[in-house]
């Protein structure tokens, strides 16, 4: 099992200071950096060998109400990506349907707004005219 380690960032003057359990506190000027920082200091205190044996777990630490938002706002980007993966197998299912029914790859796209290439990705053959 890999080991994984939790990082609080917490901001600072002069960046984050990288709170790792465990482990200890080393400092990063960007938030950017953290996770490359926080392996390096890991791998260092703990005389490991490889940088990436390990999870890391960058929480940066946010007022409640910011915390709140960034919660919600990447709640709804999951939600988006999911809609977006049941869109396409839907849009699959119904350019299937449409060949089936004996409508070209040119008419499957003008049906569903696509271009000829995507309809021809979607049913899984060179698109007839």
């Amino acid at each position: 099992m890999t080991d994984s380690y939790l990082v609080v960032a917490k901001r600072w003057a002069r960046g984050w200071e990288l709170h790792v359990d465990g482990v200890g506190v080393t400092q990063v000027a960007t938030l950017s950096k953290a996770d490359a920082t926080a392996r390096e200091y890991i791998a260092l205190a703990l005389d490991l060998d490889d940088e990436t044996s390990f999870a890391v777990d960058i929480v940066p630490q946010l007022d409640d109400e910011l915390a709140k938002q960034v919660e919600v706002a990447r709640a709804q980007v999951r939600e988006a990506e999911r809609r977006q993966r049941e869109a396409a197998a839907k849009q699959r299912e119904v350019a299937k349907q449409l060949e089936r029914s004996g409508l070209s790859g040119r008419e499957i796209a003008a049906v569903l707004g696509l271009t000829p290439q995507r309809v021809s990705q979607l049913i899984g053959r060179s698109s007839r005219a």
